[in-house]
C-alpha cells in the first residue's frame, strides 16, 4: 500500500457520455446524460460519489465527465467539491483514453468504477479496496458468483462468465495498483462487454485465452494468471460478498431491477 495518499485510495468514478448516442435512459428522465437520472429518487452519480465518500478507504474522489456543470450543480456533490474532496476531469472520446485522462496526476493506488454503480455501498468499496490492497495485485476487477447475482435478483444480470470453477459476472470496479499497471485499462478499448462481444477478449487478452475462455480450461485465476503474463504485472479477480455489486443502470431492464432492489433495502433499513 502506497503513503503517497496517506494511506487512502483514489477513487475514479467514470460519468463520461458515449459519443454521438443519445441514453434511451436519460432522454426519458429529460436530463443531458444518463449519469444523472434518478435512480430510487436520486441522481444515480449522487448515489455512486455518496456511498464512495463515506467509505473510510477512500481519499480523493475524481469524477470523469463530458458535461460535469450538470453534475457539479447537485449540492452534496458540490459540497465535496468546495470541501476539496472531488474534482472533475475531461472525459476522453473513449473509455480508456478518459480513465487515462482522470488518472493523470493522481496518486496511487486507484479504484475505478462507474457512474451507474447505484447498488454499491459504502462497506462494497472498502471490501473491494481492502481485498485488492491485501492481494498486491498490480491490476484487478471485482467479480460477482452466478449464484449470488441470481439471489439478488433472476433479472439483474443476463450472461455469465463461465470458468471450471463456476460462472462469475463483471462488477465494474477496477484496481489499479500503480502507474505500470494503468496499462490494464487498454482491456477496455474495445468497450468491454466481452460476453456480448467475443471478438474483444481476443484483441484485449489474445486468440489462445480466448479459447480457454469458451472451453471452460480452468478457474478464473488460472485465466487472469494466463493475461497477467501477456500483460507484464499481475492481474487478479476479486470475488464481491454480495451479487448486487454486478448489477449496474445500463438499460431498462437493470433500471427496473435496481429500483425495485433499492426500494427494498430502504424497506429493511
Amino acid at each position: 500500500m502506497s503513503s503517497e495518499n496517506n494511506g487512502k485510495v483514489t477513487a475514479l468514478i467514470m460519468a463520461g457520455k458515449r459519443s454521438g448516442i443519445h441514453d434511451p435512459l436519460a432522454e426519458r428522465a429529460g436530463v443531458a446524460q444518463k449519469c444523472v437520472v434518478p435512480v430510487g429518487g436520486m441522481p444515480m452519480i449522487e448515489r455512486v460519489v455518496m456511498n464512495v465518500a463515506k467509505s473510510p478507504r477512500i481519499g480523493e474522489i475524481r469524477v470523469v465527465a463530458h458535461e460535469p456543470e450538470e453534475i457539479a450543480a447537485i449540492p452534496s456533490i458540490a459540497k465535496l467539491v468546495e470541501e476539496g474532496r472531488l474534482v472533475f476531469k475531461p472525459g476522453a472520446f473513449n473509455l480508456v483514453d478518459s480513465v487515462f485522462a482522470g488518472a493523470e496526476g493522481s496518486s496511487y493506488p486507484i479504484m475505478i468504477t462507474t457512474a451507474d454503480n447505484c447498488l454499491w455501498l459504502p462497506e462494497d468499496f472498502t471490501e473491494f479496496a481492502d481485498n485488492a490492497i491485501a492481494s498486491k495485485a498490480g491490476a484487478a476487477a471485482a467479480l460477482a458468483r452466478k449464484e449470488d447475482v441470481i439471489a439478488a435478483d433472476p433479472q439483474g444480470q443476463a450472461k455469465f462468465y463461465e470458468f471450471s470453477d463456476g460462472g462469475y459476472s463483471n462488477c465494474n470496479a477496477y484496481w489499479i495498483g500503480d502507474a505500470k499497471a494503468l496499462s490494464a485499462a487498454e482491456i477496455m478499448r474495445g468497450g468491454g462487454q466481452f460476453v456480448k462481444f467475443p471478438s474483444r477478449i481476443a484483441k484485449a487478452f489474445g486468440v489462445m485465452n480466448l479459447i480457454r475462455f469458451y472451453l471452460g480450461w480452468g478457474t478464473k485465476e488460472k485465466l487472469f494468471a494466463q493475461v497477467s503474463r501477456r500483460f507484464g504485472f499481475e492481474l487478479k479477480p476479486l470475488v464481491m460478498s454480495n451479487g448486487y455489486c454486478a448489477i449496474d443502470v445500463d438499460n431498462e431492464r437493470t433500471f427496473e431491477v435496481t429500483e425495485k432492489l433499492l426500494a427494498k433495502r430502504l424497506a429493511t433499513a
